[in-house]
C-alpha cells in the first residue's frame, strides 16, 4: 500500500534563526484503536497555537492546530462510536506528537473526544468548540479543578473572569445550563453578548470598584474560574472571596500568573488534554492520566452534538479565513490583540 501524504503547515527551526511556518507534504497518520482518521475541512485558532509557535514549544517538524472539523474517511480497531464518511469536529494537541496537528490536510480524532456535526450547524461554527468547551467543562467540574456540583447548583453562584472570551463564553452557558448563577467580567461593549449566553450579572473587570461590586451582588462565591491568565487576572478575581475559604482554577496550565492570590484562595489549574486517557509532559511539567477526565470529557462530547443541534450551546461567532497560507496572518492578529469576541477559522 502506497503511503498516503498530507499537506501541512509545519513548524522549521532554521538554525540560529525563530520558528517559520511552511507548506510541506508529510506522511499521513494512522489511526490506532478507538481513533479515526479526519480529511480536515476547518481548522480553529486557539490562542496555545500562537503561544506554542512563538515559544518554539515542540521543537522543528511540529504541526499545530487544536479544533479541526472534516470527514472521517479511514477508522482504526475498537471504534464503535464513528463510522467512514461522518462529518465530526474533534480535539487534538497539536506539537504534542511530531508532525500531528490540525493544520494539516489530514488528522487523528479519538472517538471518545469527538462529536458528530449536526446539518444544523456549519462546520466552520463547529470548529470552534472542541477545545474551549472542554477546558469549560473540565474546569468547572473536574475533581482537580472547581469540582461544582451539578445536583446542588441552586443558589450556587460562579464567577468567570474574562466571560467574553472563547473559553468563556461556553463556560457561562454551560453554567447556567446546570443552574448556577453566573457572574462574569467583560469589556463594555461584550456586556450585552455575555448577557445572551446566560450571564446573571455583568461588570467591567477594568473597573476599580469591580470586586467591590461583584461581592455586593453575589456575596457568597465560592467559585473562581480565571479564563484570561495574566498576571492581574487571578489575583484581582480571587479578592472576591474576602475572608472566606474559596476556589479558583485558571485556565494557564502550571498555575501560571497566581502569584498574589488572596491567601484565602484554594489555587487549581484546568489542562484540556487531560480529557485524553494518557500521561502529558510539557517542558517541566507532568500530568498523569486521568480516568475521570477522561470520562467526564466522554459524557461532554456525547451531549455536543444534541445540544448544538437544539440551540441549547451556541458557538462562537467566526472569521473564516481561506487556506493555510492565511495563518501567519491570523496569528499576528492575535498578537496584536485585535481578535475580541469571534473566532478565526481557517478552511483548507
Amino acid at each position: 500500500m502506497s503511503t498516503q501524504y498530507s499537506l501541512s503547515l509545519v513548524v522549521r527551526v532554521p538554525e540560529g534563526q525563530s520558528p517559520k511556518l511552511v507548506k510541506e507534504s508529510i506522511p499521513a497518520p494512522s489511526p490506532g484503536p478507538g481513533q479515526v482518521l479526519v480529511k480536515v475541512s476547518h481548522v480553529a485558532q486557539n490562542p496555545t497555537d500562537v503561544q506554542s509557535f512563538d515559544s518554539n514549544a515542540f521543537g522543528d517538524g511540529t504541526v499545530l492546530g487544536c479544533d479541526f472539523v472534516g470527514e472521517v474517511v479511514q477508522v482504526g480497531a475498537e471504534v464503535t462510536r464513528l463510522t467512514i464518511g461522518d462529518i465530526v469536529a474533534a480535539l487534538i494537541w497539536g506539537g504534542e506528537t511530531k508532525g500531528l496537528g490540525a493544520y494539516s490536510e489530514y488528522c487523528l480524532a479519538d472517538q471518545r473526544i469527538t462529536f458528530k456535526v449536526p446539518t444544523t450547524l456549519s462546520r466552520e461554527d463547529a470548529s470552534t468548540v472542541p477545545l474551549a468547551a472542554a477546558t469549560a467543562w473540565l474546569a468547572l467540574f473536574s475533581p482537580d479543578c472547581l469540582n461544582l456540583d451539578r445536583t446542588k447548583a441552586q443558589g450556587t453562584s460562579v464567577l468567570v473572569w474574562g466571560g467574553s472570551t472563547s473559553v468563556g463564553l461556553y463556560s457561562i452557558q454551560i453554567a447556567s445550563l446546570y443552574g448556577f448563577d453566573v457572574i462574569t467580567t467583560c469589556s463594555p461593549h461584550n456586556a450585552e453578548l455575555v448577557r445572551s449566553y446566560g450571564a446573571k450579572y455583568v461588570f467591567d473587570y477594568k473597573d476599580k470598584k469591580v470586586v467591590e461590586d461583584i461581592r455586593k451582588a453575589a456575596p457568597n462565591i465560592y467559585h473562581v474560574f480565571d479564563t484570561v491568565g495574566n498576571q492581574g487576572s487571578s489575583p484581582t478575581a480571587s479578592q472576591v472571596f474576602g475572608d472566606r475559604q474559596g476556589r479558583i482554577c485558571t485556565v494557564r496550565p502550571g498555575k501560571a500568573n497566581t502569584e498574589g492570590v488572596s491567601e484565602n484562595a484554594h489555587v487549581t489549574d484546568v489542562l484540556v488534554w487531560t480529557a485524553f486517557l494518557k500521561e502529558h509532559r510539557y517542558g517541566t511539567f507532568y500530568w498523569p492520566a486521568s480516568e475521570k477526565d477522561n470520562g467526564l470529557a466522554s459524557e461532554l462530547f456525547e451531549k455536543l452534538g444534541p445540544w448544538l443541534e437544539e440551540g441549547t450551546i451556541k458557538p462562537n461567532v467566526t472569521k473564516v479565513l481561506s487556506g493555510l497560507d492565511a495563518v501567519s496572518g491570523g496569528f499576528q492578529k492575535y498578537r496584536d490583540g485585535k481578535i475580541s469576541a469571534y473566532k478565526i477559522v481557517y478552511q483548507i
